[in-house]
C-alpha cells in the first residue's frame, strides 16, 4: 500500500517538474510581448521633407506624448522620403522584430501613385503590412493620402477606397486624409505643393492625434 502511494506521489512530482521545465519554452514560443512604442512607417510626409527634423509632425508627436501620456511611449520614425508601399513592406519585418511596437502607424501611397502603381497593388502591399503588424501584436493606424486633381476623379476615388476598405476589413483605425485642412490652406504647403511647411506640421499632428490617442 505504501509503495503504491509513493508511486502516485512520485508521478505527481514528475508532472509538476515537467510543467516547470516546459513553461519557459512555451512562453518563448509565443514571442516577446510588444513594448510601449509607436512605429511610424511612412514617406516624405512623415519624414520632415525639406524642413528641420525637429519641426516634423512625428517629432512633435514625441513631444506631445511626453507631456500627456505617462509613461510616454517611444516614437520610432522609420519614414523615408520617396518610400513606396513595396519598399516599406520589405523593411517592415525587421522593424517589427527590432522595435516590438505596440502601435504601427502606416502612411504610404503617394509615391506609389507617382510611380504609376495601381490601387490594387497598393492595397495588396498595405494589407500585408497591416496583417504583419497585427500578427506582431500591434494596433494599426492607417493614414490615407490624396493625389492632385490631374490624376482624375476615378483614380482618386479608387485610391480613397483602398484605405476605407482595408480599415473596415481588418478593423484598424483610419484617418482618411492626413493633410485635411492643410493641403488647400494658403501658405500651408511648400513650393512643390505636395509637402506641408514647418508651420503646418502642428495641424498635421492634430489630425492624427484623436485617432492615435485611444491606441496608447
Amino acid at each position: 500500500m505504501y509503495r503504491a502511494k509513493w508511486k502516485r506521489h512520485q508521478a505527481g512530482w514528475i508532472v509538476v517538474l515537467a510543467a516547470l521545465l516546459w513553461w519557459p519554452l512555451l512562453a518563448c514560443a509565443k514571442g516577446p510581448e510588444p513594448r510601449h512604442a509607436v512605429l511610424v512607417v511612412g514617406d516624405s510626409l512623415s519624414a520632415a521633407h525639406n524642413i528641420p527634423a525637429a519641426s516634423g509632425w512625428v517629432n512633435l508627436l514625441q513631444q506631445r506624448v511626453n507631456q500627456q501620456i505617462k509613461p510616454p511611449p517611444a516614437i520610432i520614425n522609420a519614414s523615408i522620403s520617396g518610400e513606396t508601399s513595396s519598399g516599406a513592406l520589405t523593411r517592415l519585418p525587421g522593424l517589427l522584430q527590432k522595435h516590438r511596437p505596440s502601435v504601427v502607424v502606416i502612411e504610404l501611397g503617394g509615391n506609389d501613385a507617382l510611380r504609376g502603381l495601381t490601387p490594387a497593388q497598393l492595397r495588396g502591399n498595405l494589407e500585408k503590412m497591416i496583417l504583419a503588424s497585427q500578427a506582431a501584436g500591434a494596433n494599426v493606424l492607417l493614414l490615407g493620402i490624396d493625389v492632385p486633381p490631374n490624376y482624375g476623379p476615378a483614380y482618386r476615388q479608387r485610391l480613397k477606397q483602398v484605405y476605407a476598405d482595408l480599415a473596415r476589413q481588418h478593423k484598424v483605425a483610419l484617418l482618411p486624409f492626413l493633410l485635411e485642412g492643410v493641403a488647400l490652406q494658403p501658405g500651408a504647403m511648400q513650393a512643390d505643393g505636395l509637402h506641408p511647411t514647418a508651420a503646418a506640421q502642428p495641424r498635421v499632428l492634430d489630425n492624427v492625434w484623436p485617432l492615435l490617442r485611444p491606441l496608447l
